[in-house]
């Protein structure tokens, strides 16, 4: 003789049901509603720039500073740093006292760039400074992972490495600051200027 199941079909999907609920943050099985807990805010994006010491990461920083500005976001300053032997000599040699070394030999050059090149923090600017001890492409784009992010980069030629791979892989704007390099003849006359050259008449 076959049983009529229907009442065993309607309490399964009552069970379902009460199982997708409380999954959803609704009620749990035998009690009131649970409070839903309310969304953390998302942050706003950020202005991200590289620092590496050269003459086109310091343009790009005051761009990125201007930029940050203009549109109160908050400026992450970022220089990335590798061992000098490379990584993979160092997991063959590990040397925890040299990885510390250039950590703080980065993070000097970082303040010494910010120093030199704003002043120090611009007043009534979020600025964030982070050492990344990574290749300079992973780095920003670590940082700069979001589509209302703004990386702003300093080149001096479309081919260099750091261009190409960001150009490559970022999912945000990018802001490329394109650095002319001196001429022969320019730098000559740079050479054989002296003091004096620089003070008023």
């Amino acid at each position: 003789m076959h049983a009529d199941r229907s009442g065993f079909s309607d309490r399964y999907e009552r069970v379902l049901q009460r199982r997708a609920e409380e999954a959803a943050g609704g009620r749990p099985w035998g009690g009131r509603r649970r409070p839903r807990t309310p969304a953390a805010p998302e942050r706003p994006g950020r202005v991200v720039v590289g620092v590496s010491g050269s003459p086109a990461s310091r343009v790009a920083l005051r761009t990125a500073a201007d930029a940050a500005g203009r549109s109160a976001r908050e400026l992450v300053v970022v220089l990335a740093w590798e061992p000098p032997e490379g990584e993979g000599m160092y997991r063959r040699w590990p040397d925890r006292a040299w990885a510390r070394h250039w950590h703080d030999s980065a993070r000097a050059e970082l303040a010494r760039a910010v120093e030199e090149t704003l002043g120090g923090p611009p007043p009534g600017l979020a600025v964030s400074l982070r050492v990344e001890r990574s290749r300079p492409g992973p780095a920003l784009l670590g940082l700069a992972a979001r589509p209302d992010d703004l990386l702003v980069l300093g080149v001096r030629s479309r081919r260099a490495a750091v261009h190409r791979y960001v150009r490559r892989h970022a999912v945000c704007p990018v802001l490329t600051v394109p650095v002319r390099s001196a001429r022969r003849a320019e730098l000559r006359a740079l050479r054989h200027l002296t003091p004096g050259d620089f003070c008023a008449p």
